[in-house]
């Protein structure tokens, strides 16, 4: 039986681990001329159709203050966080993703025997496990605003012939054969049960291994929540812990103190998606981060085309 954690609120921590965590905030990813213009944009057509010239107009001009004041150390999840808090005060609550997030936990869990039972007949299991779990990243409502069903039907039918560092996949393996934790930073709905079934064969293939999965602490886009695991039955599974935040990443200045001496202690990190990605890159611990590159900046970024996938260690230099 699965376990879930519940803590929310921050404290502060012995003077060794806060030290160690403001070097680990320092060095994250800082917000690119891409993001800012991506922010900014999505914003204004969040508004486009809303009537109320005056209040629009003031809106954006707190947006475009808010996106200027960014801190150096903050990333596109953070500002977006605040983006939407701003949003809140000026038009009231957001655009729920309630019934897409169940719409497509749905559809996974009709196609999850099948892919489970392709998963079984691979060559390697895991590495089949991996490529369709960072396939399902492709369902993110954040980073593409829409997503196309019969493109998700094509990455999943392609999800094999998908590449996979190979130096990389075996550094993988070698740290989860001596490792005793492992935390798992997951992203979507609809995607999570694609995770379900990688996190299935790490345990089956590393029995011993204890295996955290962290979630979002609220409410945000289609990012996946505690109510999520518990509908799809990943509590009875797995232990869920989530991370005190309503930020679609996993923003080590802000999360509960559970997660982050979760993060803290675990042997190996695998991180989905690009916010996960924007919030931990730079951390300094032994993370995999496993996403596709949906938008331009991150396509530039791994020389990669639009919805290819990567699986790359903190520790690799082309991240740096």
């Amino acid at each position: 039986m699965g376990q879930v954690s519940r803590g929310y609120h921050l404290h502060h921590q012995g003077d060794g681990a806060a030290d160690r965590a403001s070097h680990l905030w320092s060095r994250q990813m800082k917000l690119s001329a891409s993001c800012m213009a991506c922010m900014v944009s999505r914003q204004e057509e969040a508004i486009r159709n809303l009537p109320g010239e005056e209040e629009k107009s003031a809106f954006f001009r707190e947006v475009l203050r808010t996106v200027a004041n960014a801190r150096e150390e903050d990333s596109a999840p953070v500002v977006t966080e605040q983006l939407s808090l701003l949003h809140e005060r000026f038009f009231g609550k957001p655009y729920s993703f309630r019934e897409l997030k169940r719409r497509y936990n749905g559809e996974l869990l009709r196609r999850e025997a099948g892919i489970s039972q392709e998963i079984e007949k691979s060559a390697d299991p895991l590495l089949a496990a991996l490529r369709f779990s960072r396939v399902g990243n492709y369902i993110d409502f954040g980073a593409m605003g829409s997503v196309d069903d019969e493109k998700l039907d094509s990455l999943l039918k392609r999800a094999s012939e998908e590449q996979v560092d190979a130096a990389e996949y075996a550094a993988f393996r070698a740290d989860l054969a001596k490792a005793s934790r492992l935390a798992f930073c997951a992203d979507n709905c609809g995607e999570i049960v694609l995770d379900r079934l990688l996190l299935r064969e790490i345990r089956r293939q590393y029995p011993s291994l204890s295996i955290t999965v962290l979630v979002r602490g609220s409410e945000v886009l289609n990012d996946v929540t505690l109510e999520d695991t518990e509908e799809i039955g990943l509590t009875e599974e797995f232990r869920i812990l989530p991370n005190g935040t309503g930020i679609a990443g996993t923003e080590l200045s802000r999360i509960c103190p559970e997660a982050h001496a979760a993060l803290e202690e675990a042997d190996v990190i695998v991180s989905k998606g690009q916010g996960n990605f924007e919030t931990l890159h730079g951390c300094g611990l032994n993370v995999y981060y496993l996403f596709l590159c949906k938008c331009q900046w991150f396509t530039q970024r791994f020389g990669l085309e639009q919805f290819r996938g990567v699986f790359v260690n903190e520790k690799n230099q082309k991240i740096r």
